[in-house]
C-alpha cells in the first residue's frame, strides 16, 4: 500500500510472472490481498503485442491506460534472451580482439563431446566480423605497446556504415588493464554503435575464451532485451502506474529494469 497527498491509504496490485517461449503464466496479489491466476500464449500478434502486459490487463479487467500508482511491482522471468539465442536472432554483433587471435574464439578450446565423430560440425558464430586490434599489454597488464586507435576507428567506421551496430572488445589480458578495451569503446560510442560490450566490465576472467565469449553473447543478447524491457516499461508506464519492474537474471536474483542485461 502507499499513502495518498490526502493522507489516505491506496491499495495496489502485485504481479509475478513466468514469460516462457510457449506460454506465459501469471499470479497476481489484488488490492484486498486475493490471489488470481492467468495463463496465455506467450506469442499471439493477432491478439497482442506482449502476452505479460496483456496477461496484466485481463487480471485486473483494464481495456485503456492504467491509474495511476495502481501496480506496485511487477517481478518478470523471461526467456526472451535464451530464445533469441537458440533462434539466433540476436544483434548483429563486431568483435574487436588483440591482433593476432583473429580466430581464437573460433578455434576454442578444442574439446571434442563426440570424440569418434569424423564430420565434426561446429556451432554458428554469434559475431559476423572481426577488427584486431593493436595493442599488447603483458601478464601484469602493463602496457607493452599502445593502442593503434587511428586504425581501430577506421575499422570501427566501416563496420557501423555497414550496419553493425553492437560491438564486443576483448583483448589480451584486459581483465587486468582495460585502458584499451575502454579507449575502443569510447571510439565505438563517438562512432554511434548502440551495443558496446568490454570484457573487462562483462566478464573479468583471465582466460580470453570464455572472456571473449560472454563478451560476445552479451552484446549479442543485450540489445534484444533493451527493447523488451522498454517495451514493457513503457505498455506499463513504469514510474506513474507501475511503481517497480524487475527482472529474474540467471543466478535467481532480481533486477531493476533498466539494469537487466544479456
Amino acid at each position: 500500500m502507499t499513502r495518498e497527498d490526502d493522507g489516505k491509504v491506496k491499495a495496489m496490485w502485485e504481479f509475478w510472472i513466468d514469460r516462457g517461449g510457449t506460454f506465459t503464466d501469471i499470479v497476481a496479489l489484488d488490492p484486498r490481498g486475493h490471489v488470481h491466476t492467468h495463463k496465455l500464449l506467450s506469442e499471439n500478434p493477432e491478439r497482442y503485442r506482449d502476452a505479460a502486459v496483456q496477461g496484466i490487463r485481463d487480471v485486473m479487467g483494464v481495456t485503456g491506460d492504467f491509474d495511476d500508482r495502481s501496480i506496485r511491482a511487477v517481478k518478470m522471468g523471461t526467456t526472451v534472451a535464451t530464445n533469441a539465442l537458440l533462434e539466433r536472432k540476436g544483434e548483429r554483433v563486431l568483435l574487436v580482439i588483440t591482433s593476432g587471435f583473429r580466430d581464437l574464439l573460433k578455434i576454442g578450446y578444442q574439446t571434442r563431446p563426440r570424440l569418434f565423430d569424423l564430420e565434426i560440425v561446429r556451432p554458428d558464430l554469434l559475431y559476423e566480423r572481426v577488427v584486431e586490434m593493436d595493442e599488447r599489454l603483458d601478464a601484469d597488464g602493463k602496457v607493452l605497446q599502445a593502442l593503434d586507435a587511428d586504425a581501430v576507428r577506421a575499422e570501427l567506421q566501416a563496420a557501423f556504415d555497414d550496419g553493425i551496430e553492437a560491438v564486443a572488445i576483448a583483448g589480451l589480458h584486459g581483465y587486468l588493464n582495460p585502458v584499451h578495451e575502454d579507449a575502443v569503446a569510447a571510439l565505438a560510442r563517438e562512432i554511434g554503435f548502440t551495443q558496446v560490450s568490454t570484457s573487462a566490465s562483462v566478464s573479468r576472467l583471465a582466460k580470453l575464451v570464455g572472456r571473449g565469449d560472454t563478451t560476445v553473447v552479451d552484446a549479442y543478447l543485450s540489445p534484444i532485451l533493451r527493447r523488451y524491457v522498454e517495451q514493457v516499461a513503457g505498455a506499463l508506464d513504469l514510474g506513474r502506474a507501475c511503481g517497480q519492474l524487475l527482472f529474474m537474471q540467471s543466478n535467481g536474483g532480481l533486477t531493476e529494469a533498466q539494469a537487466f542485461l544479456g
